[in-house]
């Protein structure tokens, strides 16, 4: 075992305090990694809060670790010590069932191991990235390309792979006319993603407040959906709608801003089932979906991605002892745009 600096949450809410975790020894298939950074996601909250239920406590999240190769087992052949390399939402599958084999191991059979808050047989938890090392499968290792700014990488473990998928799955490119539904942290990276695929991007936020950034990101267009002429304006124009809010939502409201065939799919989660008629759908033959981050395969097609366009995410780097204020700024909107905890300088 080796032991790492920490945070952890004890309960709801009790903030984070400082401690040790221990980290099972390096097998031989295992990469041991000194962590960097770790994005702060908008899940990480609800779990430590409990607001989805489940927390397992003590609680330390974090999935989006960007960190150096320390050490590696004695059969991992794709990783040398010094590498830069990340790790995302989850850290262990079966790897033997139809969903692993195809590379879509989020949706193992026998199921994903996150990087946090699962639990394992010695009744404890995973434990995540607001810590100063990991140990994790070769396979679940990300290398980060060169290309790519450490820190500004972290958020694409999740907030990249989460958009990336389903703009790559339903179309987004030269030619299709893409809308993105919020322009927090995981908007402003479907924006500059969407945008480097070649389509039309079109942001709808609550305000005008960050029309300036969304544009500077890629968008051509940028409406209020406070205002009612908004929805008038845009009926009918959007091949694909990616929703990346939490919030309740007037579906259909939004679905009419689809074209015929168009696609609604959300990525976030909110606390109120959907209320949509079925004629919403059928007549102008309108698809509603979601999408979950993405196997590892996609990950690395991703990040390559990412590298190549000059993707990366705005952040704003705090110390280990700013996570309970960062949460607070987080829910109450005031983060342009992703918090990234600065773990080797401020917690190792």
């Amino acid at each position: 075992m080796t032991t790492f600096p920490a945070l952890e949450a004890v309960s709801a809410d009790s903030g984070f305090r400082r401690t040790t975790i221990e980290r099972r020894p390096v097998g031989a298939h295992d990469v041991e990694i000194e962590i960097d950074y770790a994005g702060i996601c908008h899940s990480d909250i609800h779990t430590v809060r409990d607001e989805w239920g489940g927390a397992r406590y003590p609680v330390t999240p974090g999935h989006e670790i960007v960190g150096r190769v320390r050490a590696v087992g004695e059969q991992v052949t794709g990783f040398t010590a010094g590498d830069t390399v990340g790790v995302g939402c989850f850290v262990d599958s079966c790897g033997r069932c139809e969903q692993c084999t195809q590379g879509l191991e989020q949706f193992c059979a026998e199921g994903v191991v996150a990087t946090y808050n699962t639990a394992l047989p010695d009744g404890s938890a995973t434990r995540g990235g607001y810590s100063a090392g990991i140990v994790v499968d070769e396979r679940f290792v990300l290398r980060v390309p060169e290309a790519l700014d450490p820190a500004k990488a972290a958020p694409l473990l999740c907030a990249g792979i989460t958009t990336y998928a389903p703009l790559k799955r339903w179309g987004a490119g030269p030619g299709s006319k893409v809308a993105v539904l919020g322009m927090g942290g995981l908007g402003h990276v479907a924006v500059k993603i969407a945008a480097a695929m070649g389509a039309e991007v079109t942001v709808l936020s609550q305000s005008l407040s960050k029309q300036e950034d969304g544009l500077a990101f890629g968008a051509a267009d940028y409406f209020a959906t406070k205002d009612p002429e908004t929805f008038e304006r845009n009926r009918g124009r959007f091949d694909l709608i990616i929703n990346t809010v939490s919030a309740d939502l007037p579906v259909e409201e939004y679905l009419s801003l689809l074209r015929v065939n168009g696609v609604l799919c959300s990525v976030g989660l909110p606390t109120e089932p959907y209320s949509v008629r079925p004629g919403a759908l059928i007549a102008p033959q309108r698809v509603l979906t979601g999408s979950m981050v993405g196997g590892i395969p996609e990950h690395r097609e991703m990040l390559e991605f990412c590298a190549e366009h000059g993707v990366e995410a705005e952040i704003e780097l705090i110390g280990a002892d700013e996570v309970d204020a960062a949460y607070d700024r987080v829910v109450a909107s005031d983060v342009r745009y992703r918090f990234v905890v600065d773990v080797a300088r401020t917690l190792a």
